[in-house]
């Protein structure tokens, strides 16, 4: 990543994605930090080539990022999800992804220190968003697109939930990462006629489908 500090103009919109932990002041202060940290540097590390500003973590519990893109703002997004199907941490993220704009430097070593509209309302929008039930907030400046993807990421938020028990989480990993029962099935020791079955009541096809739907829409 370039180290040196891009002047950006005024005008120029750009993609900006924060999160925070869901009921973080309930759980273990230490552990929770040493995931969190680890898997967001896991995230920078993945997507370094599409991060304008690496996600930083601000204030313990929450980090900040400016994104090249879309599609990178939606592959961060389901790269954490789908990771911790397998390391099961015990927290969740609230997401939010606005396009606006910054005014100050775009600092490409850190995402402290800046200023700007687009800042402003991602953060207004965070905070809204912690009095729903919803996990997922799009504002791409079209407002189309933002509804679609709204309502794309609630059915998301459904089915991921439903796999609320470590061994679902597990099976779901284990389809994502080769969507064929039989496949599963060596993997656990289980039938095939089981893991068919699970197939089923996990909504895998389903997953499947609205993910399909969702980098639809980050074109």
């Amino acid at each position: 990543m370039d180290h040196k500090l891009n002047r950006m103009n005024k005008s120029t919109l750009h993609w900006i994605i924060m999160a925070d932990i869901i009921k973080s002041s309930g759980q273990d202060a230490k552990n929770l930090q040493q995931n969190f940290k680890f898997d967001v540097s896991d995230i920078n590390a993945a997507f370094e080539k599409n991060l304008l500003s690496p996600l930083t973590i601000t204030l313990g519990d929450e980090f900040q990022g400016v994104v090249k893109d879309l599609r990178t703002c939606i592959d961060i997004i389901l790269s954490f999800e789908e990771d911790k199907l397998l390391f099961n941490p015990k927290y969740e993220l609230r997401f939010v992804v606005q396009r606006g704009e910054i005014d100050t430097e775009i600092n490409p070593n850190i995402a402290h220190g800046m200023l700007g509209e687009g800042l402003s309302t991602a953060r207004k929008n965070l905070e809204n968003l912690k009095k729903t039930d919803d996990r997922y907030f799009f504002d791409t400046n079209v407002k189309a697109k933002s509804e679609a993807l709204n309502a794309a990421f609630q059915v998301y938020q459904d089915i991921y939930q439903s796999w609320d028990k470590p061994e679902e989480k597990k099976l779901a990993f284990l389809f994502l990462e080769n969507n064929d029962y039989k496949y599963v099935a060596d993997k656990t020791g289980k039938t095939r006629s089981q893991m068919w079955k699970r197939e089923k009541t996990l909504n895998i096809s389903s997953y499947f489908a609205i993910k399909r739907v969702i980098k639809f829409l980050a074109k």
